[in-house]
């Protein structure tokens, strides 16, 4: 058994959103660095994309890698959230905090950016309130909007122009104010939602003026310019859609 005096760092990763090329120097280095991995999945019996990320750019050779799952259950925050999602939390916590404990470094590759929409703060929120002297280092990732934006040539935001990024997976009448009221939208996690986005962008005009990505820089990568076309499509899970009123600067 190994002793260690000192407590091990958990470092949240940002692998980016699925080129492993768009992986930071930072990213690399430190996984590269850290031999215990903790990955989450989805599904139980499913596969790590952000490890599947990691492991293409860095190797998997000398690493302990352990991959954990994440149930896909919807987050309402300042609610008690579902028993299955808070048992994933606690276990995932209990293995992480293991290995901290007994001085190994750990690392939590997370898709995009980890502080957007990432399950890297509910585990990190879990341990701190569990070992409030856990030790953290977060390291930014490209998220999928930027990919998104590079790989169609159009900005996110310029000028005067106000930006709102959206989780589109609510169930309410925020996002016809947000698409009336803001310059910009970026929709994200849309792929079971488009037969009521397309309506409601349609309704108002919108509809041209959107693209949808789909798995943005890897070998799959479909693009519509015409959103329509993914009405009754099975979608991925990583498509994103970028609503932009001002078509030109002038």
């Amino acid at each position: 058994m190994k002793i260690n005096n000192q407590q091990g760092r958990l470092y949240l990763v940002g692998v980016g959103p699925g080129d492993p090329e768009l992986m930071t120097c930072k990213a690399a280095r430190i996984l590269e660095q850290t031999k215990v991995w903790v990955a989450p999945k989805a599904k139980k019996n499913g596969n790590s994309s952000a490890l599947q990320i990691a492991a293409a750019q860095i190797g998997m050779a000398d690493k302990n890698v352990l991959e954990l799952r994440f149930p896909m259950i919807k987050i309402h925050l300042g609610r008690e959230q579902a028993s299955e999602v808070a048992q994933a939390w606690q276990e995932a916590a209990a293995v992480v905090w293991s290995h901290l404990e007994m001085g190994d470094d750990v690392a939590f590759p997370t898709l995009g950016d980890p502080a957007l929409y990432s399950t890297a703060f509910y585990l990190l929120d879990t341990l701190q309130v569990r070992h409030p002297e856990v030790r953290v280092t977060i390291v930014p990732g490209i998220t999928a909007m930027a990919a998104c934006s590079a790989r169609v040539c159009s900005p996110l935001g310029l000028g005067d122009d106000v930006v709102s990024i959206v989780p589109a997976a609510f169930d309410d009448g925020r996002l016809r104010t947000i698409l009336t009221t803001f310059d910009a939208v970026v929709l994200m996690k849309v792929f079971r939602k488009m037969d009521r986005i397309v309506p409601l962008l349609d309704e108002l005009g919108l509809t041209d003026k959107a693209v949808l990505i789909e798995r943005c820089g890897m070998n799959d990568q479909r693009i519509y310019t015409d959103i329509r076309q993914t009405l009754n499509r099975d979608l991925h899970y990583f498509s994103t859609i970028l609503v932009r009123k001002k078509q030109s600067i002038m």
